[in-house]
């Protein structure tokens, strides 16, 4: 790779701002807390158990009504997990 007349690389803002984020991740400067990783364990539990208890609470309502044992809970259950763990997946991928 060849640079510009006049373009001195070392000097370049981008490759001395790559060096420097290589060297702090070496030496574990950019690692994050132990409370932030507790945090987003936190949330990733609160984002998979929220949409599962909706499920379990709207189904056992469904189910007192129409008396029809746990035919409505089990699944819908089974939905909130679903979109809980899908939901838990976007949120890690964005992050």
């Amino acid at each position: 790779m060849t640079s510009a007349p006049g373009h001195d690389e070392e000097q370049d803002e981008l490759v001395l701002g790559t060096r420097l984020r290589a060297e702090r991740q070496r030496r574990g400067e950019n690692a994050p807390s132990v409370a932030r990783r507790l945090a987003q364990i936190g949330v990733l539990g609160w984002i998979i158990v929220t949409p599962m208890l909706l499920g379990v609470f709207l189904g056992s309502w469904l189910d007192g009504r129409l008396h029809t044992g746990i035919f409505w809970t089990a699944p819908l259950m089974l939905g909130g997990l679903g979109l809980g763990c899908w939901s838990a997946w976007r949120w890690m991928m964005r992050a």
